[in-house]
């Protein structure tokens, strides 16, 4: 069973993401860490993730760079924001994320376009938002920006991912909405289930 969660930055996606994988007993792949990868190895080579040349050549970056606890920080994820932003890269990410949906059993993936583009025939498809301020005040609580420039910043992201030309950010057809704006952990998980379930029903 391959399980698709998308969804802007702050929605929650992940969160359900691995909930789900924990739930179904399914391996479990947070897509934007490749993207934080090669955000920070452009800039750790000295380039800069809005330049796709520079982007591209980071693209060949080492499995060991996804335990970097560096990639979980604010800078790599805007560097990631600019480098998904390049047809280019995520053409040369698509095979990585393609097999990993599709080994034996299946995957729970999260991402911005696992439903519409790296695993459309996805067994099921959740689309994960929130509203930008309460977006904002979750990530606020983990960064020393100010919440005023994490709201700038994700409306920035927001309009970045949803307006580039390969894979926008966007909702698949077939793909359940479940906005986490008044739902805590436990309640955002457990609807995230009962929709799985539901569509596995319809599916079926």
């Amino acid at each position: 069973m391959i399980i698709a969660v998308d969804g802007p930055a702050a929605s929650g996606k992940g969160t359900i993401a691995r909930a789900l994988a924990a739930h179904y007993g399914l391996p479990y792949l947070d897509t934007g860490l490749l993207y934080r990868a090669v955000g920070v190895a452009t800039l750790r080579a000295g380039g800069d993730p809005a330049d796709a040349d520079a982007a591209l050549a980071a693209c060949g970056f080492p499995d060991s760079l996804l335990d970097d606890p560096a990639l979980r920080d604010e800078v790599a994820s805007r560097a990631a924001s600019q480098a998904s932003a390049h047809p280019a890269v995520r053409q040369a990410l698509f095979e990585r994320q393609r097999a990993f949906a599709l080994q034996p059993g299946g995957a729970v993936l999260d991402g911005r376009d696992i439903g519409t583009v790296i695993a459309p025939d996805a067994d099921a498809k959740l689309f994960v938002t929130a509203s930008p301020e309460v977006r904002a005040a979750r990530r606020a609580k983990d960064v020393p920006e100010s919440y005023d420039a994490v709201l700038a910043d994700i409306r920035a992201r927001d309009e970045r991912d949803s307006s580039r030309s390969a894979a926008p950010l966007r909702r698949a057809d077939d793909a359940d909405l479940l906005d986490t704006t008044n739902l805590g952990i436990d309640d955002a998980v457990q609807q995230a289930i009962a929709r799985v379930e539901a569509q596995r029903s319809r599916r079926n």
